[in-house]
């Protein structure tokens, strides 16, 4: 399997890829009241990158509620104190804030994707034309055989995403499924790097009552 990395690099002060890491101004979202919880999204995801090009698949999004801003503040600590590795420690340690699975998936499921995982990070902002940014993180499921064999994968142990939903209709969005997080401190920069070359896409994302 051939593998096509991107590295995807944001200044400090502004957005990372998937705002876990970002230093955001939250004013604004004092301001302006967060979408109701529970709240669950649908949404069809489709891959863009070398990895399973082409598959498709509907995604359940569920947020219960939403990450404190003291967890935030814990986990930019520490990834830029202690690096990915205990990010990663630090994540699973948080109350889980939601579930994400995929309730279509047929045959074999040996990664519990039918079952699905737990989100360990969500968070909103409002959009500057209106409607709502969503970002959620959780570490990657990794199944036996891949932490046996320690494959390239294994040092990607994130996925991360991003959904902009509109006040009103059909909202859009990406998940990087597969990701590692690093810092360049010659660049004063983030670096997000998929191990896929695009992250996948979410369409149609939907609200369901």
């Amino acid at each position: 399997m051939k593998a096509v990395t991107a590295p995807i690099r944001a200044v400090l002060v502004v957005v990372s890829a998937a705002g876990l890491l970002s230093s955001v101004d939250t004013r604004a979202q004092t301001q302006s009241p967060p979408p109701p919880l529970p709240l669950r999204l649908t949404a069809w995801a489709v891959s863009m990158g070398t990895v399973a090009t082409g598959a498709n698949q509907v995604v359940d999004i569920n947020i219960t509620r939403w990450s404190t801003a003291e967890e935030r503040e814990m986990l930019i600590k520490t990834f830029f104190e202690k690096g990915q590795d205990k990010l990663v420690d630090a994540l699973q340690d948080t109350k889980p804030v939601g579930r994400l699975r995929y309730p279509n998936v047929q045959g074999p499921d040996p990664h519990n994707m039918r079952l699905g995982y737990d989100l360990h990070y969500a968070w909103h902002t409002p959009l500057p034309e209106g409607g709502t940014r969503i970002l959620v993180a959780f570490d990657r499921y990794i199944g036996f055989r891949e932490a046996r064999e320690q494959p390239r994968t294994i040092d990607y142990p994130f996925t991360l995403i991003e959904i902009r939903l509109p006040k009103e209709g059909k909202g859009e969005g990406k998940m990087a499924v597969a990701t590692k997080i690093s810092f360049d401190k010659k660049k004063n920069t983030v670096e997000l790097e998929n191990y896929s070359s695009e992250p996948v896409r979410l369409q149609e994302v939907r609200i369901q009552k």
